[in-house]
């Protein structure tokens, strides 16, 4: 029996994956969590084979409690699921440790599949994902201004975009003001843009946010 873990902010969301998932006669949901730090804190309690992974969570970001669960547990297979198009993190998570990368969209017809290919030890993205994959490992991608960002650079970008002031931003992943602002003036710097109005319009532009 494959144990999974599904991680979402949202318990509709929570439900409906778990109502796929009994369909299936070899898949256990056998824990849920609302955030990251329940993640980890059940990580560490018990033991799972998949953890089905929100890339936005409240708290602490989906990318920070992939960096950590992968630290913790590397042999752990991680799949995120996002509504999110691939573009946006796809790349990232991967990069980061995550063993697969499935839109929400995708999880009605999907899911069983991906968790089963992880559980296998294999990974799981979609065929246009997996032609972007092998195009930036031939070296054959030019890189998008967003691609040259560090990962806590590209999460405060999307968050500027998404209207976010400075003050709530540096609430929300527990940093200075200072600090964010920081990253706000590399960032610009980086995309070689001056305001946020900027920024926003690039986002949107690329579907970087909705």
């Amino acid at each position: 029996m494959i144990k999974v873990l599904v991680a979402d902010d949202h318990p509709v969301v929570r439900e409906g994956l778990k109502q796929i998932l009994a369909e299936a006669q070899d898949i256990e949901v056998t824990a849920e969590a609302k955030d990251g730090y329940e993640i980890l804190d059940k990580m560490r309690n018990q033991e799972f084979d998949v953890i089905v992974l929100d890339i936005t969570m409240p708290g602490l970001m989906g990318l920070d409690v992939l960096k950590q669960l992968k630290s913790e547990k590397p042999e752990l297979a991680v799949l995120i699921l996002s509504m999110h198009p691939e573009e946006q993190y796809a790349i990232r998570v991967l990069r980061a440790g995550a063993s697969g990368y499935l839109t929400k969209a995708s999880a009605p017809t999907k899911l069983t599949e991906a968790i089963r290919k992880l559980y296998g030890g294999g990974k799981y993205v979609s065929s246009s994902l997996a032609e972007r994959l092998a195009d930036e490992l031939g070296g054959d991608l030019t890189k998008l201004p967003h691609e040259t960002l560090s990962d806590r650079e590209y999460q405060v970008m999307c968050l500027i975009a998404s209207g976010k002031t400075v003050t709530q931003i540096a609430d929300q992943l527990a940093l200075s003001v200072k600090t964010v602002s920081t990253y706000r003036s590399r960032i610009l710097e980086k995309m070689r843009m001056k305001t946020n109005a900027e920024l926003t319009h690039y986002a949107i532009e690329y579907q970087l946010v909705h």
